[in-house]
């Protein structure tokens, strides 16, 4: 037992050390691709700016795969999460009262949205190049289509949703709206402020599900 309880102990801080340079690099790679873009961005470029070696970088995962992590965790606040209510942004709105569950949601979104629009904008652009960010953009938009004929689903369970005759159509409609694309030509192009952009966000989508407010 004397012998079991150092090894457990020097594993679990090994496996804790790993975590914090791992996400010292995902977040020293996220700065550099949204201020430099992907092709500028090198290996020996995020490792200077997390404090490690490039060999630590090429370890910890490839280019695309730091480009990809960056997005999720600035985006959602976890990696690898298959749909928006295992992510930071999602946690506890099911749980939330009829009443105030939209106004959640488009918070959330839009506040997601605002992280996260310059590196989306950069991993749109690292797909036309590399196949590896290209099929993890795939993923990303077939699990944002899931998410959103979720949300569909759940607005009409609710009584927000009243008139949805085609419910996939209204979901890749919102899926549009509540795009990071919308929230950088609206917010960041056109100047709206994040109050306006949200206020639009909840009209639109109450349009949508058939509700056509004053």
């Amino acid at each position: 037992m004397s012998e079991t309880a150092p090894r457990s102990y020097r594993s679990e801080l090994r496996t804790r050390q790993a975590q914090e340079t791992r996400s010292r690099i995902v977040a020293a790679a996220s700065r550099l691709f949204s201020s430099r873009g992907y092709q500028a961005t090198t290996i020996a470029a995020i490792a200077r700016e997390a404090g490690v070696s490039p060999e630590t970088v090429k370890t910890s995962a490839s280019k695309a795969e730091l480009l990809i992590a960056a997005f999720e965790v600035t985006f959602s606040g976890s990696e690898g999460a298959e749909t928006l209510t295992d992510t930071e942004v999602g946690s506890g709105v099911l749980d939330l009262p009829d009443d105030r569950f939209l106004d959640a949601v488009l918070t959330q979104i839009a506040t997601a949205n605002a992280r996260g629009h310059a590196l989306w904008t950069v991993l749109l652009g690292a797909a036309l190049s590399d196949p590896v960010v290209d099929e993890a953009l795939r993923g990303i938009l077939t699990h944002r289509r899931a998410d959103f004929a979720r949300l569909v689903d759940e607005l009409t369970s609710r009584g927000i949703a009243s008139d949805v005759p085609d419910p996939q159509a209204a979901a890749a409609a919102i899926s549009f709206l509540l795009s990071p694309e919308g929230y950088q030509q609206l917010v960041v192009q056109s100047g709206w402020s994040e109050q306006r952009y949200t206020s639009w966000l909840r009209h639109a989508v109450l349009i949508e599900c058939g509700h056509y407010p004053e």
